[in-house]
């Protein structure tokens, strides 16, 4: 397992309370926090920090793997290196866990997918430390007038250059004895985890926080008409097959249909009603099965026959015959034509068994649970009710 680790102290020359400052509706470091929320193999992420104003707010947040440090003083000071304070808290404290995962606030377009993938390569290679990079195609040269990355005299098409790996300080993986022995983020056999160029940006100065906002609303659309000013939950949809079932088509002798339901997922809606939620089917079947479903459990809006942008637009209808908006929608979805509207509600759900690209949508919650094995309920279990 793995303990990340995010220093977020209060002084910043160029930024004041940068790692707290509101980027796209929310505090920077909620950004990373939440996506390691999200990452299996991290089971503590500690905030380090010498700051009443940046404790409050990460608590404020409930993520149950979050625990915040009061570093020293002494390495907080603008002249402190973040080595420093690792070391620091190495040395206070037992750290159980063999891996050790240096996280930067100011890289908030990291998602829990390139932890994950990272984590995966680091092992795969066997290296002693990883650094997070990525690919810049431009052309070097160094003060003398020489090229450092390519000939001149033969200048190559982008397409046909391979470019150079750039450190992008997102994050660092190492062995936690070797952080100890080496006092050192890396050290011995060192592997180079490839991000996505737009990962390039760390907000350092105004105009960077200003390029970075934008890099968010273009590569996750969800935040351009979500501003994640987290409304209470007033309505949640779901998709059937995959979610309500586990996806299986069940034949009789007579040729029926048959679906297999989770009677935990029919008190789900119980609960929801209870709480006056609003409930809604959405699917791209049309049968009498999902029909008589929806009526036993006394789903408010039953849509059959939708899918993809149709499905999106049939909540949004709904929406305004309720008088809510879609960011107090809750929905989850476990295939490809789910993905817009999972991309754009204010809270994004889906099973443990959920297509891949369903996984990589920006901020969905992935539960434990499987489609018809209860993932509704799980998902009910998780709502903190106004």
């Amino acid at each position: 397992m793995i303990t990340a680790f995010i220093p977020a102290r209060c002084g910043s020359k160029s930024i004041k309370l940068k790692n707290i400052k509101s980027f796209c509706g929310k505090p920077l470091i909620f950004w990373n926090l939440q996506e390691l929320e999200n990452v299996e193999t991290v089971n503590e992420v500690i905030v380090a920090t010498d700051c009443d104003e940046i404790e409050k707010t990460i608590l404020n947040f409930n993520f149950s793997k979050v625990r915040v440090y009061r570093r020293d003083e002494n390495n907080a000071r603008d002249e402190s290196s973040t080595e420093s304070v690792m070391l620091e808290y190495l040395t206070n404290h037992k750290v159980a866990n063999p891996y050790f995962m240096l996280v930067q606030a100011t890289s908030p377009l990291t998602t829990r997918n390139d932890f994950n993938d990272a984590v995966k390569f680091f092992k795969t290679m066997k290296a002693d430390s990883l650094i997070s990079c990525v690919r810049i195609k431009r052309f070097f040269w160094n003060e003398d007038g020489t090229p450092l990355n390519y000939d001149y005299r033969s200048r190559p098409r982008r397409q046909e250059f391979k470019g150079v790996l750039t450190e992008n300080g997102a994050f660092y993986i190492n062995h936690t004895e070797n952080i100890l022995k080496e006092r050192n983020r890396i050290s011995g056999k060192i592997c180079c985890y490839e991000m996505p160029e737009y990962a390039y940006v760390e907000i350092d100065e105004e105009n960077d926080w200003i390029v970075a906002e934008k890099l968010m609303l273009k590569y996750f659309p969800y935040i351009a008409t979500n501003p994640i000013a987290k409304k209470p939950i007033k309505l949640v949809a779901t998709d059937v097959d995959g979610v309500l079932t586990d996806a299986g088509m069940y034949y009789s002798e007579n040729g029926d249909e048959l679906k297999k339901f989770n009677t935990r997922d029919g008190k789900g809606f119980e609960l929801l009603r209870n709480n006056k939620i609003i409930t809604v089917i959405l699917t791209s079947e049309n049968t009498e099965i999902v029909k008589r479903r929806g009526a036993k459990i006394k789903a408010d809006h039953v849509i059959q026959n939708v899918s993809g942008i149709q499905k999106l637009e049939a909540l949004i209808k709904i929406c305004e015959q309720e008088g809510l908006t879609i960011d107090e929608c809750a929905y989850i979805g476990d295939d490809i034509n789910c993905i817009e509207i999972l991309n754009k509600v204010g809270y994004g759900f889906c099973p443990s068994d959920a297509e891949e690209e369903v996984k990589k949508v920006f901020g969905i919650t992935i539960l434990n649970a499987k489609g018809g094995s209860g993932v509704f309920r799980e998902l009910v279990n998780q709502l903190k009710y106004s």
